[in-house]
């Protein structure tokens, strides 16, 4: 199977177990590129294992508050490419999205981080370029995502937006709109760009409705 890019790993290299990120209300999609500033101690050793070993780190939603919290079953593995440690004890990569998977267990581990056996094949497809939703589902979508910003009384330049490719939009609006942790892991799990943006328009629809009855 091809790779995303030259220095992306390929289905058949993906690894066997995972270092995690759980962090709530952030969700990476694949080909997308998550900016992360990264300081607690547990975590600035988990990114620095990553860089010596095959630069993959991935995210994961906690489920609930608990200490260790529980997880969603669904994540998405990214690798570092890029890389800056900062005066103050801190790093700052960039997570670039390859391909989601499904939690088939967790490690004991001597490591402060947590480790998961990743499985991968259900989500093999993410290696292909995304199809485009029908051009209906996006009109619908863009109308919702307008009533979205209105009702948020959000300033946006609508004409940039309509710069950037459709899948591109849905996909940064995925990981960047303040959406419930709930909404963020129904939009992560979609099978199809086409059920990813027919599930989006009716989350939008919805914060819509629910703005107008508080009003």
């Amino acid at each position: 199977m091809k790779r995303i890019s030259p220095f992306m790993q390929t289905y058949e290299e993906l690894p066997t177990s995972l270092p995690i990120f759980p962090l709530k209300g952030t969700v990476l999609l694949p080909r997308y590129n998550l900016p992360l500033n990264i300081f607690e101690p547990r975590y600035l050793g988990m990114v620095r294992d990553a860089m010596r070993t095959h630069q993959l780190i991935g995210m994961i939603q906690p489920n609930d508050d608990d200490s260790p919290p529980r997880l969603y079953q669904v994540g998405c593995v990214g690798r570092i490419t890029s890389y800056a440690e900062t005066s103050d004890g801190r790093i700052e990569i960039v997570l670039s999205g390859i391909c989601r998977f499904a939690v088939q267990e967790e490690l004991a581990s001597v490591r402060a981080h947590r480790i998961i056996v990743p499985d991968w094949h259900q989500y093999k497809e993410d290696f292909a370029p995304p199809s485009n939703a029908s051009s209906q589902s996006q009109m619908l979508f863009n109308t919702g995502l307008k009533g979205y910003f209105a009702a948020n009384n959000m300033q946006v330049d609508w004409s940039q937006l309509e710069k950037l490719d459709f899948n591109t939009l849905v996909d940064s609006l995925v990981v960047q709109l303040p959406l419930p942790a709930e909404d963020k892991q129904l939009l992560l799990e979609a099978h199809s760009q086409q059920k990813r943006v027919t599930a989006f328009t009716a989350i939008l629809e919805g914060c819509v409705g629910e703005s107008s009855t508080q009003h």
